[in-house]
């Protein structure tokens, strides 16, 4: 019996630490996409420094200040390929994770006082909809990119959508989200 016993809260004990163990994994790969997004996007900003720079040169200078800018350009454009690629990589792998980790992404029960509708965007909806019981606040946590001005990203049950505030308009909506 005490053997049971043992075993038995063992057993709770790994039970309890799994689920928690399974969320920095998320954080850091999520992380490395972020770190990844960032540095395409200071390399794109640099190259288009570089293209600048040869405008310049086409313009104000000589043969010799066009071929050195022309060499720039086309090693800032394979830094930006390079950065590009590290970004898909790290996006595949992070879309792995959502894939082999679905419950990091499984949404609680939605309840709601209206049916399910299949939305378009373009399409109006009334203020319920887009109410702020079903507004995403975390959509960072997701991947979700950032709402304009005056929009917001709503939960419709295994849908998301982002909705125009002002009119009640959808702007984007992602199928399947939530499963």
């Amino acid at each position: 019996m005490k053997m049971f016993s043992k075993a038995l809260i063992g057993t709770l004990m790994l039970a309890t630490t799994l689920p928690v163990a399974a969320v920095p994994a998320f954080a850091q790969s999520r992380g490395e996409v972020n770190r990844s997004e960032r540095e395409l996007t200071r390399e794109q900003r640099q190259l288009q420094r570089e293209r600048q720079q040869l405008q310049d040169a086409r313009r104000f200078g000589n043969a010799r200040d066009v071929r050195d800018q022309r060499r720039d350009v086309q090693d800032q454009r394979r830094d930006v390929r390079d950065a590009r690629q590290d970004y898909r990589e790290d996006l595949r792998d992070y879309r792995q994770y959502r894939g082999t980790n679905r419950q990091a992404f499984r949404g609680q029960a939605f309840r709601a006082d209206f049916r399910y509708q299949q939305f378009r965007p373009g399409v109006r909806v009334a203020p319920n909809v887009y109410g702020q019981r079903y507004v995403v606040n975390n959509f960072r946590n997701y991947r979700l990119p950032n709402p304009g001005a005056r929009q917001v990203w709503v939960r419709h049950y295994n849908d998301m959508l982002l909705v125009n505030q002002r009119n009640g308009t959808i702007v984007r909506v992602i199928p399947n989200f939530y499963w």
